[in-house]
């Protein structure tokens, strides 16, 4: 029998494969643990949409008014949303449903039992007072709060509504500064007075008057036009006849600015005033170099003198173009519903129109503050005269302004 001799250093060898492969297995590394999953996103807040309306003249002859007070509302509407405000845990998304109302009294309650039926929750206008006035009524059965940015008639919250407010002063104040100073900063010994048969212009006329009586002054006219007439010729005759000192106009200035022409055109040299209707750019426009001269009120502070009014001048001129009269009112008269929906904690007209009577509200135009009828407290009115071709303010009576004179400043 053969052996075979193994060299020893195999056997080593074979010992050491074998206890290797007889050895403790190594454990399989653990797994990386999962990450933790992400903390959820708290969940959105609810959305709430709150539907304001907004009513002017936005076609016909005094339609650049009437979108000039609209994009006044369009532009608080946008700056609120922009707050992201809350309103009983939920935010607010403001929207301005704009009407037309045309100035005429049966559109203007048309529109509004239109905006009644929308559910808005409150509403900002008419413009003129002939459509405010009889659309107060609907608004003040369905509980809606009404604040109109250049109603000035004064019989507008003199009907015992708990809806009705305004943001700048009345006609009977308006006119009482109109007569007086037509007496006795103008010299006027005898004036004639037009109005164009309104509730503005017939309501401002009559202020002036009284105003114009108590100051001395006699009127040697008084005729009355239409807010759609062109042609003034034959009651202007009659009245240059009577050699006037003073003719005042109590209308808007798409009357107004083709009347001066025709005083112009007649060789009538009294002078001309107006109220707010027509103390604006447009009249100008119309008017041309016939305009020059021409002393006539805002009832408010110019928009240079407004509190806040250098920032709303740069957004809305930027946004809209320039301003005619009324939009910073209509910018305020939005903002005071708001103010006053989130002291309610409330969009429900309800819960929330006892707030707007409570309202003290910093504004672009100065403090906003209602007396008991709703009428503004401290309303300015600022007398202007046009100067090469634009409105130089003379002086501002009330509001924050004091009676403080301010040279050269342009609306």
């Amino acid at each position: 029998m053969n052996h075979v001799r193994i060299p020893g250093v195999l056997v080593v060898l074979a010992a050491s494969v074998a206890l290797i492969g007889c050895g403790k297995k190594e454990e399989p590394k653990a797994a990386a643990p999962a990450p933790a999953p992400a903390a959820a996103a708290p969940a959105p807040k609810p959305e709430m949409v709150v539907k304001i309306g907004h009513v002017a003249p936005l076609t016909g002859p005094i339609a650049h008014l009437g979108k000039d007070n609209e994009n006044g509302a369009r532009l608080a509407v946008e700056d609120a949303n922009a707050k992201k405000l809350e309103i009983d845990g939920k935010v607010v998304k403001f929207e301005l449903l704009g009407e037309d109302d045309q100035a005429d009294p049966k559109t203007g309650t048309v529109v509004a039992q239109k905006l009644v039926d929308a559910k808005v929750a409150g509403v900002v206008g008419h413009l003129n007072s002939g459509t405010t006035i009889p659309a107060s009524a609907i608004y003040n059965q369905a509980g809606l709060p009404q604040i109109s940015p250049s109603a000035t008639n004064p019989k507008y919250t003199q009907q015992g509504f708990n809806t009705t407010f305004r943001v700048m002063a009345n006609d009977i104040q308006q006119g009482s500064v109109v007569g007086s100073y037509a007496v006795k900063d103008m010299g006027a010994k005898k004036v004639a007075i037009i109005d164009d048969r309104t509730a503005y212009g017939q309501g401002l006329a009559d202020e002036v008057e009284k105003a114009a009586k108590a100051g001395g002054a006699t009127i040697v006219a008084r005729e009355f036009t239409n807010d759609k007439a062109t042609d003034f010729k034959a009651i202007l005759t009659k009245i240059k006849a009577k050699n006037p000192d003073v003719i005042f106009l109590g209308g808007m200035d798409a009357v107004g600015g083709p009347m001066l022409k025709q005083i112009k055109e007649l060789g009538i040299k009294a002078k001309f005033t107006t109220g707010d209707g027509g103390c604006s750019p447009e009249l100008i426009k119309l008017a041309g170099p016939a305009s020059e001269g021409v002393i006539c009120t805002q009832a408010g502070l110019p928009v240079d003198k407004l509190p806040n009014g250098q920032k709303f001048v740069e957004d809305f001129t930027k946004k809209y173009g320039q301003i005619q009269i009324y939009s910073p009112y209509s910018y305020d008269a939005v903002m005071v519903l708001v103010d006053a929906m989130k002291r309610a904690n409330s969009a429900d007209p309800v819960k929330y129109l006892p707030e707007v009577g409570k309202t003290s509200y910093d504004g672009v135009t100065g403090k906003v503050e209602f007396d008991e009828k709703g009428d503004i407290k401290n309303g300015a009115i600022t007398v202007f005269e046009i100067k090469d071709g634009k409105l130089v303010t003379l002086k501002s009576e009330g509001g924050t302004a004091g009676a403080a004179a301010a040279p050269e400043a342009k609306k």
